[in-house]
């Protein structure tokens, strides 16, 4: 009995492999321009938990705009002095995504960058902390042969836990 409990283990676990193995292998590379984009929204998260205003006055465009998780919008230096650590323990991204705006590949000059994380935020005086789920959207501007950050907006992803 065991024996047999044993093979249709072993069966399963086979006919399970070449699954994974070609999942991972349609999964799409990440073209030199995503893998770019992506770094710059890592260095904005790492700059929002260090505080960087040297970061944000050297990355953010001058007609910078942020939308809050709250839904209010903020200006430049409101902005920088919103992203700017503030309590934030934790911002883990995942599923993040680039989509290019425009036609020609080639020539790339607005990009949205898209993704998911876990917030951590230490609780504010008159309210509690901000919802631990959030989905944030950068767009990206080329400006010479830079990448600006133009506007980025913070939404809850999950209401349950404001």
């Amino acid at each position: 009995m065991k024996l047999g409990w044993m093979a249709c283990a072993v069966f399963l676990v086979a006919s399970f492999i070449p699954g994974v193995a070609q999942e991972s292998a349609t999964a799409k590379a990440l073209s030199p321009l995503e893998q770019s984009l992506i770094a710059g929204e890592k260095s904005l998260i790492e700059a929002k938990k260090k505080d960087d205003d040297a970061f944000f006055k050297r990355t953010l465009s001058a007609d910078f705009v942020l939308v809050g998780v709250d839904g209010e919008l903020h200006e430049k230096q409101d902005a920088i002095d919103e992203l700017g650590d503030s309590g934030l323990v934790e911002l883990t991204p995942y599923s993040i995504k680039v989509v290019t705006v425009g036609e020609d590949p080639g020539h790339v000059t607005v990009a949205i960058v898209t993704y998911d994380a876990i917030v951590r935020k230490a609780p504010e005086e008159d309210q509690g902390p901000p919802p631990r789920y959030q989905h944030f959207s950068s767009v990206w501007v080329k400006q010479g042969d830079a990448w600006k950050l133009q506007f980025h907006q913070a939404t809850a992803a999950h209401w349950g836990d404001w």
